[in-house]
């Protein structure tokens, strides 16, 4: 088995195994990673349009029982800095979005022990009353999970009652590393690997809009780190005919200042910027049945996201308002709506606005 053959495998959309996968990103060049993924982006995405959106990523509570250790922001129940966002609040965010042209809220809600289903559902019914057309790109597969046992529905349940009450897609937030390995370590209270896959397929089976993450460059190895991509594919290989699936795919590094796993055990983000375009590439290649690969801007810069979409990306994500988790760890780039169109022709594409649903009128192009 030689890397010539599996890149040849990998431009004819074939599924790659955990070894090919392993032996590829150990073994193959930056530039051979970099045209095959950058071939299979032409594939996957014809043309020349690298997308973007405006949205708020907006915390309902900085309250979370999941202690993870990669986390700054999350505090107890008790702590002096507990908060629960209140509608005034969502009301001031929402307008201040809505005049830089944006109409999607990222929301957050973490483990809290007190809120349960009924108030999400709450929520997300206030918000569309007051904002019928707001779209709520909301929760994840822990939050999901963690209603499923607060409320003793299943996640069906759970989803449907979300969605009756506003509910528009689902981020996959909480992936980190598809491993119970490394989630006994790093986040041992959150849902384990075979609960969020579950809660995806579920998801999907009900024809609701995912996207799926990748955090890397903590404690885990690099077979886990493929293993997690040759996961996503699997679930996305099972998708309902007509299901949208996994519309997106977004890695990024561990961002590590203050966390806990960097003051207790010493471990700290060492993700290079060429170690991230390979691991860009190599989703790509890995990821066959997945149309849209995100460039990680926050964590990684301009110059390395710019990189990355001639390595397999072709997304830049949001400008992102407001983002309070992985900025907490380190994560300080910036960019305004100029910013991260200007940084897309820098890059040589064109610029597109989209939606959550990678959708966009022509005349957004620019």
């Amino acid at each position: 088995m030689n890397t010539d053959h599996l890149l040849e495998k990998a431009t004819r959309l074939e599924f790659l195994s955990l070894e090919e996968g392993l032996l590829l990103y150990k073994k193959a060049s930056t530039g051979e990673l970099m045209f095959v993924a950058n071939e299979l982006r032409k594939q996957k995405v014809p043309g020349n349009k690298v997308t973007w959106m405006i949205d708020r990523n907006v915390n309902i509570t900085n309250v979370c029982i999941s202690g993870c250790k990669f986390c700054n922001f999350h505090c107890s129940p008790k702590s002096k800095r507990a908060y629960i966002t209140s509608m005034d609040q969502y009301i001031q965010k929402i307008d201040e979005m809505k005049k830089l042209g944006g109409n999607q809220l990222l929301l957050q809600g973490g483990m809290h022990p007190d809120l349960g289903l009924d108030y999400y559902i709450s929520l997300f019914s206030e918000l569309k009353k007051v904002y019928p057309n707001i779209k709520l790109h909301a929760l994840g597969p822990p939050e999901i999970v963690h209603l499923s046992r607060l409320s003793g529905s299943d996640y069906a349940t759970v989803l449907n009652k979300l969605r009756e009450a506003g509910l528009d897609s689902l981020p996959g937030a909480g992936a980190e590393i598809l491993s119970d390995r490394v989630r006994q370590l790093v986040s041992k209270y959150k849902c384990n690997t075979s609960e969020w896959l579950d809660m995806m397929k579920t998801a999907h089976q009900m024809n609701m809009t995912t996207s799926a993450t990748m955090m890397f460059g903590h404690i885990e190895t690099d077979e886990e780190r493929i293993n997690h991509l040759v996961l996503l594919r699997n679930l996305q290989s099972k998708k309902p005919a007509g299901s949208k699936g996994f519309l997106a795919f977004i890695p990024w590094p561990f961002q590590d200042e203050g966390t806990v796993l960097r003051k207790r055990l010493g471990v700290m983000n060492k993700v290079t910027g060429e170690e991230y375009i390979r691991t860009i590439a190599i989703s790509r290649i890995m990821l066959s049945n997945f149309d849209n690969i995100q460039a990680s801007w926050l964590t990684v810069g301009k110059e390395t996201a710019q990189l990355c979409l001639h390595a397999g990306a072709n997304d830049f994500g949001s400008i992102m308002i407001e983002e309070n988790v992985v900025s907490t760890a380190g994560a300080n780039y910036k960019f305004d709506a100029n910013g991260i169109q200007n940084a897309i022709r820098e890059a040589g594409f064109i610029a597109q606005q989209r939606n959550q649903e990678y959708e966009y009128p022509d005349e957004n192009a620019i």
